[in-house]
């Protein structure tokens, strides 16, 4: 199947997708800074450049898309056009993912997960609900939760 865009009008498109400030992770950065949390953004030392990074608890925050990073949700459709190429885009992602995931574990972060389709869609979280869930998270320390996902209900 062709594309439904010319070259142009699609690179025009994909030029507009943001990596960094998106509106799920403004909406995120929002419901933390109302709960008092201070935070740096898009960290360059940290593996994977997390999008929230909260030194004081030693945690490290992405906000993922679903279509970019292959969430199983609702939100995420494989193009049919260059279906090869997608598949191959977004795998590469999922790995890069769990590459930095693990490089922050073994520097002693943990790592929080929040995916689009719990700050976007049909069944998003309610703000305040989300904004506790996480910040009990960020304030329980224990080790074995390490990792933890955020996604939609």
């Amino acid at each position: 199947m062709s594309d439904v865009h010319s070259p142009e009008s699609r690179s025009k498109n994909m030029r507009a997708i943001r990596s960094k400030n998106t509106h799920p992770e403004l909406t995120l950065r929002k419901l933390l800074f109302a709960r008092g949390f201070r935070f740096r953004l898009h960290v360059k030392s940290l593996a994977g450049h997390p999008d929230i990074v909260l030194p004081k608890y030693r945690v490290a925050i992405f906000v993922h898309g679903c279509f970019w990073h292959g969430h199983g949700c609702y939100l995420f459709k494989l193009p049919v056009a260059r279906r090869e190429f997608w598949q191959n885009k977004i795998s590469q992602n999922r790995q890069r993912d769990l590459r930095d995931t693990e490089a922050l574990q073994q520097s002693g972060w943990r790592v929080l997960t929040v995916w689009e389709c719990a700050l976007k869609g049909r069944l998003r979280w309610e703000p305040n609900e989300l904004a506790d869930r996480i910040a009990n998270w960020i304030f329980c320390n224990v080790e074995r939760d390490q990792q933890s996902e955020v996604q939609h209900r």
